[in-house]
């Protein structure tokens, strides 16, 4: 699955335990009609694909959603969700154009003065 949109926020990595597990947080802004806050983490060697990304680029970010069942104290049974990344992609050099050589100004090119209005193409059409 994917997500697509803004990057609202970047967090740094953290560790917890005594294995130093690595976690960081994104959130995503999807750009719709209703946007949405998408909360994704990034855990292990995947914390340092952000380190490249800063607020407010495009980007798009290959998810998978994971679930958890725990067992509280008073034994009843709780389920949690997460989004977790494992890919992201800048979406900006795609949209904004920038691949695509700019055109020169109009002075640029020079007028076509030997245009003879009498002549006509020999296409059959």
């Amino acid at each position: 699955m994917e997500v697509q949109g803004r990057i609202k926020m970047i967090d740094e990595t953290k560790t917890y335990g005594n294995n130093g597990f690595r976690k960081r947080e994104l959130v995503v802004t999807t750009e719709e009609q209703y946007p949405q806050h998408i909360l994704v983490e990034f855990v292990q060697d995947k914390c340092d694909l952000l380190n490249n990304y800063s607020v407010g680029q495009m980007v798009k970010v290959s998810i998978n959603l994971r679930g958890r069942e725990w067992v509280n104290p008073q034994g009843e049974t709780k389920y949690f969700n997460s989004v977790q990344g494992w890919r992201i992609e800048n979406l900006q050099e795609e949209t904004s154009g920038e691949n695509i050589p700019p055109v020169p100004p109009m002075e640029a090119f020079e007028p076509a003065d030997d245009l003879n209005e009498g002549d006509h193409d020999d296409l059959p059409f």
